[in-house]
């Protein structure tokens, strides 16, 4: 095989993107989807395979900011747009585009990586792990309500919350304002950078599947927007009369008050019986304010894969929920670099990770350690798996409450 690796060119733009979609299925994009992709796209962060005139393998990357445990927020490469083209799979195109773009994030000084996986088993072998699930519900209407606390729902104990439709794009800059008050509040998320405030709002018809148009409510107090959802209505009747599903996009509040009055809207639309979210947190307050949870139909399914780029300065950027002192045996065939013992000292203010030559306390790969990145997954279920070992007693139960969140990870949106 004769392929050329190089970075993207915009005027190739077009020919890399054929790729894509033809390992998607082959399905064309509507054009406004992919004229918003094109836009975000990259291409100095861009990279394909060519074989002659022919795109046979594509992948990318965008400059995210994502935050992590202590709110900080942390340079990450939003691994995108991977495919290989069904004629020359098996054939070493994947990893030689891994290797070329990990190297890339490593001389360019970025932590981390992340990505969302269309098939899980794919990216293992490159150092990515599970480090967000999402969960999605739906929600039988007519057999459970919104049951909203006394303090949270008495005007007198809170500011009064009023809700108001607006057209999405009229909404879209006190939609971003909250959700910016948002980011640093659970560790997974990713500051919008200049032009991602149009992805919440793409619409093809095409791909409403008898849905409306998308629509918007707005929860105000005291004259501030607090809080929104975008969602779609898709009509149904039955024998017994309606049963319309709302489908939501995406909901974000700032206070109780106002997630609940978003929910109980939602629930409570004329000529529906069903609510639908694909994407919610696994501990979204939701749960907590449902009457019967069994109605809610629960999943959850894996979202962001997280890989180290950087061990040391990966955990050193984050904060630790209790203080913890443990050297960590490092295991990364594919990211030699990584590999080796790190001394890793951190707390609510801060860390420091360096290598040492000490003792080794805890044992495991950098998967493992992508996987517990964001609190999310505990480091003791993971020895439970056999996963990670424990050289010195208590160390285990030491990094295992340090490296956990408060609040459950969780990744807004996909890219």
């Amino acid at each position: 095989m004769t392929t050329e690796l190089r970075v993207l060119h915009e005027a190739e733009w077009d020919r890399w993107y054929d790729n894509l979609e033809l390992a998607f299925g082959g399905v064309p994009e509507a054009p406004e989807e992919r004229g918003l992709w094109r836009e975000l796209t990259e291409p100095g962060r861009s990279v394909g395979v060519w074989d002659g005139a022919e795109a046979v393998g594509t992948t990318g990357a965008f400059s995210f900011r994502l935050c992590v445990p202590g709110g900080e927020l942390v340079p990450a490469a939003g691994v995108t747009m991977v495919s290989v083209r069904p004629t020359h799979r098996r054939r070493g195109v994947l990893r030689s585009m891994m290797r070329r773009q990990l190297d890339d994030l490593r001389a360019g000084g970025e932590p981390l990586a992340v990505l969302t996986a269309s098939e899980p088993d794919i990216y293992g072998r490159f150092g990515y792990a599970v480090a967000t699930y999402r969960m999605s519900v739906r929600i039988d209407t007519t057999r459970t309500r919104i049951a909203v606390p006394p303090a949270t729902d008495d005007p007198s104990a809170s500011q009064e919350v009023r809700l108001r439709l607006s057209e999405p794009g009229a909404a879209r800059a006190v939609c971003e304002e909250v959700y910016a008050r948002r980011v640093t509040t659970r560790p997974g998320m990713l500051a919008r950078q200049p032009g991602w405030d149009a992805v919440p709002l793409l619409d093809p018809p095409a791909k409403r599947a008898g849905g409306s148009p998308l629509q918007c409510v707005l929860a105000e107090a005291d004259g501030a927007v607090v809080g929104y959802a975008r969602y779609a209505v898709r009509p149904a009747w039955e024998a017994g009369g309606p049963g319309g599903t709302v489908v939501l996009r995406d909901l974000e509040a700032l206070t109780p008050a106002a997630r609940a009055e978003l929910w109980r809207y939602l629930f409570a639309l004329d000529l529906t019986a069903w609510v639908e979210a694909e994407n919610l947190p696994v501990d979204d307050p939701l749960l907590h304010l449902v009457t019967d949870v069994r109605r809610c139909h629960a999943a959850v399914a894996d979202h962001l894969h997280v890989r180290l780029v950087d061990v040391g300065a990966a955990l050193a950027a984050r904060r630790y929920r209790a203080p913890v002192d443990v050297v960590l045996e490092v295991t990364d065939a594919f990211c030699p670099w990584n590999a080796g013992r790190w001394r890793l000292t951190g707390d609510a203010k801060g860390a420091v990770c360096a290598p040492t030559r000490d003792a080794p306390d805890l044992a495991l790969s950098v998967r493992e350690l992508a996987a517990a990145y964001l609190g999310g997954t505990s480091l003791a279920g993971l020895a439970a798996a056999g996963r990670v070992r424990e050289l010195r007693e208590g160390a285990l139960e030491e990094a295992s409450v340090a490296f956990g969140s408060a609040v459950a990870p969780w990744l807004p949106h996909g890219f």
